[in-house]
């Protein structure tokens, strides 16, 4: 049985193909791993975590799922990297378009997370997908914490 995640940025890669990425299936592997029971991937892409256009080694998976947006990275020989940003911690979003590829930046509370080499067509696509999703999942954080603190 196929994996959601990596059906879902099989699909992001097949639209946009100059989005520089490798190993899909084994970045995918790592987000699947951390799934908790009830989550759903909504979406998923693939990009450069970093924000240089010259280093094109460090593919994530980045997937959006009904309570969280997930990275995953497998590393070459053993182990991976995981970071999963809540709707709490989510800050603001930016995008930067250049001539062939695009950059989308996550703001969190903690850090500042670069994705490089994008497709510029895709970025519409992402920014929406990711915006969409934090407004309306900041607005049940909203109401959790009026009921919480009422």
């Amino acid at each position: 049985m196929q994996s959601v995640v990596y059906q879902k940025v099989s699909e992001f890669k097949k639209k946009y193909p100059l989005t520089i990425s490798w190993r899909l299936r084994q970045h995918s592997k790592v987000i699947d791993l951390h799934l908790n029971p009830g989550e759903v991937v909504k979406y998923a892409f693939a990009a450069q975590k970093n924000d240089n256009p010259l280093d094109i080694i460090t593919t994530n998976v980045v997937a959006l799922t009904n309570k969280r947006i997930l990275i995953g990275q497998k590393r070459l020989f053993f182990g991976y990297f995981f970071t999963a940003i809540t709707p709490d911690m989510f800050n603001d979003l930016k995008v930067s378009m250049g001539i062939i590829f695009g950059k989308v930046y996550i703001d969190t509370v903690k850090e500042f997370v670069p994705f490089s080499n994008i497709q510029k067509e895709a970025l519409p696509e992402i920014e929406t997908c990711i915006t969409e999703y934090m407004m309306e999942e900041k607005k049940k954080y909203g109401q959790l914490n009026t009921h919480a603190n009422g």
